[in-house]
């Protein structure tokens, strides 16, 4: 599984910090997560893709293809 997570953070203008506060979860949670070293769990995926007012599947993809 690939993720959007930097791109909408530069889009945003959001830290990995201000992410991380906003989904209550640590920067290194962030860090990870765009760097494909973790799998978020269904509320932190949600929780994310509601921060950047978007689908889950538009922030997180499944099988490595982007539309």
């Amino acid at each position: 599984m690939t993720n959007r997570i930097k791109e909408l953070r530069a889009r945003d203008n959001l830290t990995q910090l201000d992410l991380a506060k906003l989904v209550d979860v640590r920067r290194e949670t962030i860090v990870f997560l765009e760097k494909g070293k973790y799998n978020p769990s269904l509320k932190l995926a949600y929780d994310i893709s509601r921060v950047f007012k978007l689908k889950i599947e538009e922030v997180f993809i499944f099988g490595g293809e982007r539309d």
